[in-house]
């Protein structure tokens, strides 16, 4: 008898602070180039001593804003593993354990092109490439040659599998979409509207004399 498909699982990580448009078009493209069964979107909690920081979102914020942009696609999912009261998850620690749980899953870790440079210094990251696929999505601002370079380099230097994830990676970070908020300037079209919405609606990224 044939051994039974595998369930292929996507990993988008990150503080989601907040989260927007170019996480939600990373997330789908790994979605349809990789045929996953699922995208998991898992905001990393804040350490104890760093949360309610100021002119940021707090963790239960944070969750709201992911589980309102993500709530009109089937394909993805939220995922709390990584919001435990340590508030800190390594990610070979992440996927090992997920592994375990989950031995009928194969993970695809989806980062951006900016990680694959500093991939080597991230903790134990042959652990994480022994216990994932990784998909790295290209940067416009990268030389083509450059990236494809560095993405055969890493899987020499890590006897892993580092995939081309094919879709231009947009210029948008949360710190900038976070100044634009803070200025009083328009952020739409960076975020999905329920999450501009529920900014709005709770202040978020305004000082404390702004809100008042």
């Amino acid at each position: 008898m044939s051994e039974e498909k595998k369930r292929k699982i996507g990993i988008m990580g990150g503080t989601f602070d907040p989260i927007h448009i170019g996480h939600l078009i990373l997330g789908e493209a790994a979605r349809q180039q990789f045929s996953l069964d699922k995208v998991l979107f898992m905001p990393a909690g804040n350490p104890p001593h760093k949360r309610n920081r100021a002119g940021r979102a707090g963790d239960e914020q944070r969750v709201d804003m992911v589980r309102l942009a993500i709530a009109s696609n089937p394909g993805f999912a939220l995922s709390l593993f990584e919001m435990n009261e340590d508030g800190y998850s390594y990610t070979y620690r992440t996927l090992e354990m997920l592994r375990k749980r989950n031995p009928d899953t194969e993970f695809y870790f989806i980062m951006g092109a900016d990680s694959l440079f500093d991939f080597d210094q991230w903790r134990d990251p042959q652990r994480i490439v022994n216990a994932a696929h990784i998909v790295v999505a290209t940067r416009n601002q990268t030389d083509p040659e450059v990236f494809n370079a560095l993405l055969e380099q890493r899987r020499e230097q890590f006897h892993g599998d580092f995939l081309k994830l094919d879709t231009p990676n947009l210029d948008i970070s949360s710190k900038r979409i976070r100044e634009l908020i803070r200025n009083r300037e328009s952020a739409r079209y960076y975020l999905p509207d329920p999450v501009l919405n529920y900014i709005r609606e709770h202040g978020i990224y305004l000082s404390s004399a702004e809100k008042q």
